[in-house]
Formats: structure tokens, sequence, C-alpha cells
């Protein structure tokens, strides 16, 4: 096998997006093998768009045709690990979109199926992950260079979405069709980003607007405070109403600070002695200048880096490596398993503010299942 035949489920947005790159031949190591969707109008375009190649209206005849090595499952989140479990099952290859679900019971499931199919692939659409910036970031901290994390805070408000948009799909931001709102759809990837570079928190409290600036059921506005367990905490506040948003991401550690702006720019001050050194060392009279504005440039030293990413080329990128992975086992960006540490992270915020109280992590599973259900019969 020279290139991996996708099947692509589900020809929205996503899938057409995903279906144009391999077309333009942006993933080298890939191509369409077989389309899939329920809708007969996407038959219609895929025969305009991606003219000979097969499409199919059950993704189980797709899976069972010979026609793909691998699918892609661009479709509502509730389905992406039955469809991943369905395709490993065959021998196929699954390449599950963000989330891997919606709830951590069904994403377990996949991954425990997955561990018994080791010489299959499985891997997460976190295409942030292959973001240098963001890889600089972790690097920085993986290293130790800014010392154990005091803080983390991440404001990303950048969703804006109008009214407009929840209303073109019946399933769109509703408890039954997409399982909650931001901490779903809009922000999983910086929820996978935060837990990847700083670690997964012990204890989440939330306080989350549910319908607060749209006409929907499903959180669109939430602060949570992070606990990890050894004094440090942490700040996440997302929201879809923000039409002049904020990304800023910032990380305090014993020995100096990152920031970043807008997912562009990296700020880098990291302190020539730790902050508790300087804390037992420094004279009132140091401490005085310091007030005085005369000693930052002598406390700390500062690097700025600027990155620049070309739309679709991170999804490129997880594409290009899934494809390697099954090709010559180069190792997986974002493996399938990693992708229940955000399903997690959203289900603890979500239970926190349903039960208006802190809670623990793991989350007690079947508590959010229930309570999960309760909204999906509520809602219909």
């Amino acid at each position: 096998m020279s290139k991996v035949k996708l099947g692509i489920i589900g020809l929205g947005q996503q899938g057409g997006a995903y279906g144009n790159f391999i077309k333009e031949g942006r993933v080298s190591n890939m191509e369409i093998g077989a389309m899939c969707d329920t809708d007969p109008e996407k038959k219609k375009r895929a025969d305009e768009e991606f003219p000979g190649i097969p499409f199919y209206d059950n993704y189980i005849d797709m899976l069972e045709s010979g026609d793909v090595d691998a699918i892609v499952t661009c479709v509502p989140h509730y389905l992406h690990p039955e469809m991943g479990i369905n395709a490993l099952k065959r021998d196929i290859h699954s390449l599950l979109e963000k989330p891997a679900g919606v709830y951590t019971k069904q994403v377990k499931e996949i991954n425990e199926f997955a561990a018994t199919k080791p010489e299959l692939t499985y891997a997460i659409m976190f295409n942030q992950r292959t973001n240098e910036l963001y890889q600089k970031v972790k690097e920085i901290i993986d290293n130790g260079e800014l010392g154990a994390i005091r803080r983390t805070n991440w404001i990303i408000t950048t969703w804006w979405r109008p009214q407009g948009y929840y209303d073109a799909g019946s399933w769109r931001a509703t408890w039954d069709g997409e399982g909650g709102g931001v901490l779903v759809n809009q922000a999983p990837h910086q929820i996978d980003l935060l837990q990847w570079i700083c670690g997964m928190p012990e204890k989440v409290y939330t306080k989350a607007q549910y319908g607060y600036q749209r006409n929907i059921p499903v959180e669109d506005d939430v602060t949570t405070v992070f606990d990890y367990g050894n004094g440090a905490t942490g700040v996440f506040i997302t929201c879809t109403h923000d039409i002049m948003g904020t990304d800023r991401l910032e990380i305090h550690g014993d020995k100096g600070k990152i920031v970043v702006d807008d997912s562009k720019k990296v700020t880098v001050k990291r302190l020539n002695t730790p902050e508790s050194d300087m804390s037992d060392s420094m004279s009132m009279q140091d401490v005085m200048r310091l007030f005085q504005g005369e000693g930052p440039g002598s406390i700390y030293q500062e690097e700025v880096l600027e990155f620049e990413s070309v739309w679709g080329g991170q999804h490129v990128a997880v594409l290009e490596n899934f494809a390697a992975n099954i090709l010559d086992g180069t190792p997986l960006i974002a493996p399938g398993s990693d992708g229940i540490n955000g399903v997690e992270l959203a289900n603890a915020m979500h239970l926190s503010s349903w039960l208006n109280k802190e809670v623990s992590l793991p989350i007690n599973e079947e508590q959010y299942l229930e309570e999960l259900t309760k909204l999906r019969q509520q809602e219909k």
C-alpha cells in the first residue's frame, strides 16, 4: 500500500473540506476511497465535486465494500464511538473527529475495544496539536524551563456564532443532537491543549449559562476553576456571544511565565532566579528598586516568538500523520485514546454546573449519564 484509501463519513462542511484537501493533493499519502452520507442531496454534491468516487448511504456497506482502508467520522458527536468501533471490528483504521464522544462511558468503550486491535490505527482529529506554537509551549513546560506550574488561565471567547448558525441545523446546539454547546462544539481543541500541556486537574468548579445570549438549550457561556491538587489552580473561560472575543493563554510557573495571544504570539519570561529564592533572599532595598521599575530587566529574560498558520494546514498534518502511522508506524500526534481526557473535562464542567458544586475527577460517569439523559428527554 502506497496510499491510504480514506472513507469520509458525513459530507458536510468538515467532510467536504477533507475531501478537497485530498483531491487537491495536499495529503500526499492518502486518497479518497469512498464517501458516505444519509442525505440524498449529498450524493448530488459528491457526483459534482468528487466524480468517480464510490458513494454510500449506509456506512456499514461502505466499511464492507473493500473500497476503504480507513475512515474519518464527520458526523454528530454521539456517533463517533459507534462508527469507530464498527470500523475497527472490520479491520478498518479509524480517525475520529473531535470530540471522541459525548460522555466518558461511550469513549471508554472504543478505547477498550481499540486496545484489542493494536495492529490498527486509532486516532483523533486534534489538529491544534500540530500547531508549532502549541508544540513550542508544550516543549517549554515539559522541559521544566518554567518550573512547577502555579496557575493557568485561558480566555477563549473568539467562538462568536449568530443565531442563524444554530437555526441552520435541528441537531445543532442540542442535548440530543450534539450533547452540549460550546464545550463540545467549539472549545474541545483548547480543552485538549490545556490538559495536553498542563495536565489534568483533580477538581473542577463551573458556572455555566444555558441559552444566555442565544435561543438554545445548551451552554453558551462557561467559567471554570481548576484545582490541580498541589496548590496550583486554573481558570478557563469560553463563550459564543462575544463578537470582539479574546484568545489569551497564561501559564505561570516557579521560574517564569508564558503568555499566548491570539494563538499567534508567544511571550516567554524566564526568571534569572526562581521566585521562591528571590522571596527568601531579596532585601527590602532590592524590593523597592523593583517596585520603582528599576529591576524587571535584571530579574528575567524575555523571548517573543510569532507564528503563522495556513488554514487547513493543521488538519492536513493530522491526516498525513494518521496515514503515515498506518503505512510505516510513524508515531501518532493524537492517539485516539487521548480523546477521553477532553471529554472527561467537558463532562466535569457540565456536571459541576448542573449540581452547582465542585466535582472531582474522574467523575461519576453514571451520574453524568443520568443527568444528560434527563436533559435529552426534556428536550424531546
